[in-house]
């Protein structure tokens, strides 16, 4: 038996055990999800068509994998403009194997994973409350030094708290350069590359190939866009 799903826009033709990239949905590896858009079933040449879903149908299927799908270049340039724009883009897929086909409202064998129910607040105990009044007074004490509150970040993260992800490179002393002179970098992906240590065309003009791998798979830009940039960085770094 086979069934035409819809789903992310798209059409597919889909039987039991195939292995299918679709566009993302928000689920977890080995979570089972319920696809209720079916156009069209059948076995053979014996096929039903919905209008435009078939009425009690249903396809299950299993979540394999998250991932993204290969890198699309768009450029666009203008003649004698001294214009042209580059970006890449990846689309997010999920790869899912279909699991069953579903007719007349029958229910699945594997039910699709729940999403986590919000807890309802619980009732305060005396003892609760007797803690809520010694946390106001502790709030009202006169504050700590300066000092004492630049240290308690890091003794929580000595600790074993959660700190900050340290940036990919590390940023030169002195005034930085303002990297929306080069072409394809906004004031978004500016502030990006700060975060990261990035802020002269001289750090642009000297990435390896080894850094722009880096970039791409901790940043939202792709290789050829950081190429691109480098290209242009060596130039300005030479004014």
């Amino acid at each position: 038996m086979f069934a035409v799903i819809k789903t992310g826009g798209k059409q597919y033709r889909v039987a039991a055990n195939d292995l299918l990239k679709i566009e993302k949905l928000e689920a977890k590896v080995g979570d089972i999800v319920e696809i209720g858009n079916v156009l069209a079933h059948g076995e053979g040449e014996n096929v039903t068509f919905g209008a435009p879903f078939v009425d009690g149908a249903m396809v299950t299927a299993e979540v394999v994998e998250q991932g993204k799908n290969r890198t699309v270049i768009a450029f666009k340039k203008r003649r004698r403009q001294n214009s042209r724009r580059k970006i890449g883009h990846r689309q997010l897929l999920t790869t899912v194997r279909i699991a069953e086909i579903l007719l007349g409202g029958a229910k699945p064998s594997k039910k699709a994973a729940a999403k986590p129910e919000a807890k309802a607040p619980e009732a305060k105990a005396p003892e609760a409350k007797a803690e809520v009044a010694a946390e106001a007074k502790a709030e009202a004490a006169p504050k700590e030094p300066k000092a004492k509150k630049e240290a308690a970040p890091k003794a929580e993260a000595a600790s074993g708290g959660e700190a900050k992800a340290a940036p990919l490179f590390k940023a030169p002393k002195g005034e930085p350069d303002d990297l929306t002179v080069i072409k394809g970098i906004g004031p978004v992906a500016a502030k990006d590359l700060a975060e990261q240590g990035i802020v002269t065309f001289a750090q642009l003009a000297k990435l390896t190939d080894k850094d722009v791998a880096k970039i791409d798979e901790h940043m939202p830009f792709s290789t050829d866009q950081i190429k691109d940039w480098r290209e242009q960085a060596k130039e300005l770094a030479k004014k």
